[in-house]
């Protein structure tokens, strides 16, 4: 059976359809795409994002493919462009990075690892944050520098136009409707096709969507930290996908565990399976506008995450979670 897509309509109404992906194309250099069978990330099913661009529920955060910290090159760059393959080769249809990452280090990765792009692949990406040193990560949301920012990435990953481009935070030294509107500018002189907006609360966001149609949320998210469930609840109203990150918790989770951490660890440990896959089953089963995009530096990592995406949890599991 193919993969449910949801939409705005259908999501309201019945809460999802059946569609296909086409295949991914390749090159003799990339990774061969492989059968749907052998393409576990097919299994999250698939969304709609924008009404129009089919994506693959369990993407991949492009983050943690640069050095430590976030910060330059990767210790070993032709195993970081191997992870970017194997991603695709899963079945992965949807990468997320930023300008930010590096700065520019996770972009021209991507680009060297995947370009010619796979038909299909989708390469999201944000501006608005800046890096002057590795410790800092300064807002910058005014519209000349969204724009450089912008284009700056087109040139980086080598597009005529970016299929999902975020506004990285708001900017609380510039005026949001500046921020947006030039986003909007730019998606209305074709450089851009889909906007998004990341950490983001529910005023502003509303305001955003009063000037451009917003499609995504990209805001922190996990069983251990629901902060932004009043925002998930207006992308459930309006069929908004939402991209949680942090989705497993990190430092924060061993630090603070509440208890729906402590019983999804319990739950893990009865299944056979590793705390990463159950946080990960958790947020599929949370909402079906949510969708992962766990990062990693590690290939074994990242085969153990999208094969989440065949996995289920009970109702009964769901209960004892919270």
């Amino acid at each position: 059976m193919a993969p449910a897509t949801i939409t705005r309509r259908r999501l309201l109404k019945t809460g999802a359809a059946a569609v296909g992906l086409a295949a991914l194309e390749t090159a003799p250099w990339r990774p061969r795409a492989a059968e749907p069978a052998k393409q576990p990330a097919a299994a999250a099913g698939t969304f709609l994002l924008g009404g129009d661009l089919p994506v693959r529920r369990m993407g991949f955060g492009a983050m943690r493919i640069t050095g430590p910290g976030i910060w330059g090159e990767p210790v070993d760059p032709a195993e970081a462009r191997k992870l970017l393959c194997r991603a695709v080769e899963l079945g992965v249809d949807l990468i997320d990075t930023a300008d930010a990452y590096g700065p520019e280090v996770s972009e021209r990765l991507i680009q060297e690892a995947l370009h010619p792009y796979p038909k299909g692949l989708v390469i999201a990406t944000k501006g608005g944050l800046t890096r002057p040193a590795q410790e800092r990560w300064d807002h910058d949301g005014r519209p000349a520098h969204l724009r450089q920012a912008c284009e700056a990435s087109l040139r980086r990953l080598r597009l005529e136009r970016i299929d999902l481009y975020q506004l990285h935070a708001p900017d609380p030294k510039v005026p949001l409707a500046d921020s947006m509107g030039e986003l909007a500018r730019l998606q209305r002189e074709g450089k851009i096709r889909h906007v998004g907006v990341s950490n983001f609360g529910v005023d502003e966001l509303g305001l955003a969507r009063g000037i451009v149609k917003v499609v995504s949320v990209q805001n922190r998210y996990n069983v251990g930290d629901r902060r932004s469930d009043d925002v998930l609840r207006v992308c459930a109203a309006d069929g908004i996908a939402f991209l949680p990150w942090a989705p497993l918790a990190g430092r924060e989770r061993e630090s603070s565990r509440s208890r729906s951490v402590d019983a999804l660890a319990k739950v893990a440990r009865s299944r056979g399976m590793s705390e990463t896959q159950a946080a990960l089953i958790w947020l599929l089963a949370r909402s079906p506008l949510i969708l992962p995009i766990p990062g990693t530096s590690s290939i074994p990592h990242l085969e153990e995450n999208v094969a989440a995406a065949a996995l289920r949890f009970t109702a009964e599991e769901l209960k004892q979670i919270g």
